[in-house]
């Protein structure tokens, strides 16, 4: 991708979804919220929607998860409908090209019934504007026939929940927004929480972990538990190849620094981003669209995939004049701080 050294599904540490481990995800995937680890407010809003709409015997009200990729929305939809006891279809935005598309998904739907949109932010706003009457009053309307035989047909459907997951809901439009009655901010994870989600994917791997080798894939696993999951699975490689019973610290670190993963769960191309800002610019500010042109990323990839992290963990700051590293940014890479 572009002048990457390494293009986006190769990164260890990028929090999209790669195909090839689809079916290694859903094996790892919890069932129910209390197998769920983690966004404990999240968790305990929904027990108590989940449990009312179950009593009313009604549908749930739309529900809207936002937050970095990575962090479970498409895990948390699946719990959602086996708590409901209901079907879900899963579908995400770019996939939804025509009005007939999102019809024809809609008309599958029982009474109480889920339906998914991943990325619903990539909606085509002619499909999003269809949406409104059917989240809103549970009816579409269409045209059918073309020319003077074309008419408009109402087309009423089954009470049902739409649960859409995007990664930047500041770009929804406020119609689309203002219909999610749900809506759950995805948190990174804690390094506690992250344990237990190495700890149980240790489980289904049959993978001996010990105690300070989990902390450290936590630690290292930039809040995300897609990307612990994925560092995972490569290190039990390296155990694997090395005959060891059980994963150690000392296996974790070799494992990771092969990687090149760093003390922080960087990566090459993460460190790349703070090295050019700082030989080219001394830090910043220096415009997005700068960033990317050098680095050889889009603008939305930086700001979805790398910007998160390091402004979570403090080593990237957005100023009106653009980004810029903080001197914590400076001294991860042992480089001088100046103003």
């Amino acid at each position: 991708m572009g002048g990457n050294d390494v293009a986006e599904d190769d990164r260890l540490t990028s929090s999209q979804v790669n195909p090839d481990e689809e079916p290694i995800e859903l094996s790892l995937r919890p069932q129910t919220l209390s197998q769920y680890i983690g966004q404990e407010a999240v968790k305990s809003q929904l027990e108590v929607y989940i449990q009312a709409a179950k009593q009313r015997e009604e549908s749930l009200d739309h529900v809207l998860l936002y937050g970095p990729p990575g962090l479970g929305k498409t895990t948390l939809a699946l719990v959602i409908a086996n708590e409901l006891g209901v079907n879900i279809k899963t579908t995400s935005g770019p996939a939804i090209e025509r009005p007939g598309d999102l019809v024809a998904l809609l008309n599958e739907l029982q009474a109480g019934d889920v339906l998914f949109i991943d990325e619903i932010h990539r909606l085509p706003k002619i499909v999003e504007e269809m949406l409104y009457s059917a989240m809103e009053d549970f009816y579409i309307d269409i045209v059918v026939g073309q020319g003077p035989t074309a008419h408009p047909v109402h087309f009423p459907l089954p009470p049902f929940t739409l649960i859409g997951a995007t990664t930047r809901a500041g770009v929804l439009s406020a119609p689309l927004r203002d219909r999610f009655g749900i809506a759950a901010h995805m948190a990174y994870y804690t390094e506690a929480d992250l344990t237990a989600i190495v700890y149980r994917s240790a489980t289904v791997f049959n993978l001996q972990l010990d105690d300070q080798g989990a902390h450290e894939i936590a630690r290292r696993s930039r809040g995300t538990p897609r990307i612990a999951n994925r560092l995972l699975k490569r290190i039990r490689d390296f155990a694997d190849v090395a005959g060891a019973e059980t994963v150690s610290l000392a296996i974790v670190d070799h494992a990771l620094d092969q990687l090149q993963v760093d003390q922080l769960g960087l990566d090459q191309v993460d460190r790349k981003l703070l090295q050019f800002m700082i030989r080219d610019y001394n830090g910043g500010p220096v415009g997005l669209n700068t960033i990317a042109a050098n680095i050889g990323e889009e603008s939305t990839t930086i700001e979805e995939m790398y910007e998160p992290y390091l402004l979570q963990i403090g080593l990237l700051k957005r100023t009106p004049r653009g980004r810029q590293v903080t001197p914590a940014g400076f001294a991860h890479l042992g480089l001088p701080y100046s103003e």
